[in-house]
């Protein structure tokens, strides 16, 4: 295949035909784009303008240009660039379906993600990642008449560990939470030890 200028050292654009009927306005795609900008239009001969001479339906699996073409007039479309997903990325390398994982990733799935430092995309395995988990150990000591202490916004019943002289205490029962306090049912008694330990959310 003969170039204008130099010829592609690598890569390959895919060509696909249109049958031309001087009424069809619409065809289906060979490969869902992401833009009109993605692909080269030409009809008889003609470069089409992205977004005038055609656009893009059906999330970019669609061609419809504006005027049918004429029977007869040689169509064709250049595809410069392929929307693609990540579903078979890892094992192929070529990204051919579209999916959604509706459930918590398991350890040995792996992630996309842009490293900024080498401006390329690389993948990373969900158990490489390095969560950062933080917990807050509060103490204080009972008076017989204070029932509420301070706790980080956010905390519930189910994520705070609250001991009293070493016992751990019931949640719901035995102390509550709403918003930034937690609240116990009766006072701690003068000189009880108390630790609440807040659990990494």
């Amino acid at each position: 295949m003969a170039y204008i200028g130099r010829t592609p050292s690598s890569g390959a654009f895919e060509t696909q035909t249109l049958t031309a009927d001087s009424s069809t306005t619409t065809f289906s795609l060979d490969y869902t784009v992401g833009s009109t900008a993605s692909v080269l239009v030409s009809v008889a001969g003609v470069v089409q303008q992205p977004n005038t001479g055609y656009a893009l339906t059906g999330g970019g699996s669609s061609i419809v240009f504006s005027a049918a073409p004429t029977s007869g007039d040689p169509v064709f479309v250049i595809f410069l660039g392929i929307a693609r997903d990540v579903a078979d990325f890892l094992s192929t390398g070529v990204i051919t379906t579209q999916t959604e994982l509706a459930e918590v990733a398991a350890d040995g799935d792996f992630l996309l993600i842009y490293d900024t430092s080498a401006t390329a995309l690389k993948k990373i395995q969900k158990s490489n990642l390095a969560p950062t988990l933080t917990h807050v150990t509060r103490t204080a000591t009972g008076d017989g008449s204070t029932v509420g202490f301070t706790v980080t916004s956010g905390v519930t019943v189910n994520n705070v560990i609250v001991l009293i002289n070493g016992l751990v205490q019931a949640p719901t029962s035995d102390y509550s939470v709403s918003s930034t306090t937690l609240t116990f049912g009766t006072a701690p008694v003068a000189g009880d030890a108390i630790v609440i330990r807040e659990l990494p959310r």
